[in-house]
């Protein structure tokens, strides 16, 4: 099959991957920043690129910026944060036509690579200071994003999970960071943050489409230009295994339970066993085909849904499930049970096969859209390995049954999270 293949040139102060394909009309430059999830900075730093995606010094208003980029043949430009183990990830994307399908041959390549620059060098501020009713603004945004998780009770119940699972771990930390800290930041102090990450954080630029990689290196080159550094890393945080599994109840006034399960994996993105691990959740909870959705939801009828996934970076299991109230001990004993046959062997050679067709109908789904692609490369980035997607999709392949069983038996609970309701009869 015709992979996706990556150039990747160290410039100053960041790596350039450039991802050459003919596939989209459009060309995306995708800018990571990545340096350690800790509280201290949390909150800072999920504000921070929502502060500067707002204004800058030439588009000193959000309508004023936006209204250029409609300029553009209506480029996108959208900014997000993440967490990939210990890591926190901020990411600034555009998106714009590429100039051959036009008649106007604007150089909307370097436009984007100016309107990129000027984004991450040149912000909407004074004095050491970012404009004060921007900063305003969007940490009142910030407030609503962290309170919205209230709101859906499956993202809140994989977070109340995760924070005790996690206790006295930085993956506890809310992505989005504390909203208690949130009126402490001003500014200044937002400012001298914005200074500190681009000195400190391990950065990377990412350029996908049919671009000609050495007028890219001009590009950069020209008008993206850091001081070196020396990252800091993460402390990676292995956890010892618990003498007896956590439970923790929640009370609230929902009518469906969530069930929410914590296994560790002891297994990281990058580790041999990683493509085991990958097989092993297709047949465990990964998909419709799985033992959990066959036999917690279709057989016995206890789940209106009931899935898996993992934690690449941080070595977790995730079970997910919505359940009646009253069917909390029933759902938790098949659900330990499903863990239990994998242990034995207890899956067929055909959902092997199933299963690693999914996943390889999952990767070529992923590697179709952009975002998607930069995604999978940049896992090496995080897990400092070097995978291509041809490696990828040929150790699935080769995953063996006894490597499955291996890996099953390794997965210990952790701890088990139930949200349940007022008029829980229990």
């Amino acid at each position: 099959m015709a992979v996706i293949n990556e150039s990747v040139t160290e410039m100053n102060g960041y790596r350039l991957h450039v991802v050459p394909t003919k596939k989209y009309k459009t060309n995306t430059l995708i800018w990571k920043m990545k340096a350690p999830l800790d509280q201290e900075n949390v909150t800072k730093r999920a504000l921070l690129p929502y502060v500067l995606q707002s204004s800058s010094a030439k588009y000193s208003t959000t309508t004023k910026l936006r209204a250029y980029l409609d300029d553009l043949y209506g480029a996108l430009f959208f900014v997000d944060v993440a967490k990939k183990g210990e890591h926190h990830i901020i990411s600034f994307s555009i998106e714009i036509a590429n100039e051959i399908f036009l008649k106007d041959k604007t150089p909307l390549l370097r436009k984007a690579f100016e309107f990129l620059a000027e984004v991450l060098t040149k912000p909407n501020a004074k004095k050491k200071a970012f404009d004060q009713e921007t900063v305003n603004k969007e940490k009142r945004t910030l407030k609503q994003r962290i309170q919205s998780i209230n709101d859906d009770k499956i993202r809140y119940s994989n977070f109340r999970l995760i924070e005790e699972m996690c206790n006295g771990e930085s993956y506890a930390l809310n992505v989005n960071g504390r909203i208690e800290d949130i009126d402490h930041i001003n500014e200044v102090s937002l400012y001298e943050y914005f200074e500190k990450a681009f000195s400190e954080d391990e950065m990377d630029l990412y350029v996908v489409g049919d671009v000609d990689e050495n007028e890219v290196k001009v590009l950069t080159n020209e008008l993206l230009q850091f001081k070196p550094r020396t990252v800091k890393e993460s402390n990676k945080q292995m956890i010892k295994r618990r003498a007896e599994v956590q439970e923790v109840k929640e009370v609230q006034d929902v009518k469906q339970g969530k069930l929410h399960i914590g296994y560790r994996t002891n297994i990281l993105y990058g580790d041999q066993q990683y493509f085991h691990l990958q097989v092993f959740n297709g047949i465990f909870g990964g998909f419709s085909h799985s033992k959990l959705f066959i036999n917690v939801r279709e057989k016995a009828s206890l789940a209106y849904y009931a899935t898996s996934r993992i934690e690449s970076h941080k070595g977790l299991l995730m079970v997910m499930s919505g359940i009646d109230i009253k069917n909390y001990h029933q759902a938790v004993t098949i659900i330990r049970e499903q863990m239990e046959a994998m242990r034995n062997g207890d899956f067929t050679d055909d959902e092997i096969s199933q299963t690693k067709a999914v996943i390889k109908n999952q990767m070529l789904e992923t590697i179709d859209i952009v975002r998607g692609i930069v995604e999978v490369f940049y896992h090496n980035v995080v897990s400092k390995s070097s995978l291509n997607l041809d490696d990828w999709l040929k150790e699935i392949n080769s995953v063996t049954r006894e490597e499955i069983v291996n890996v099953a038996k390794k997965i210990d609970l952790d701890t088990i999270y139930f949200l349940t309701g007022t008029e829980a009869g229990e």
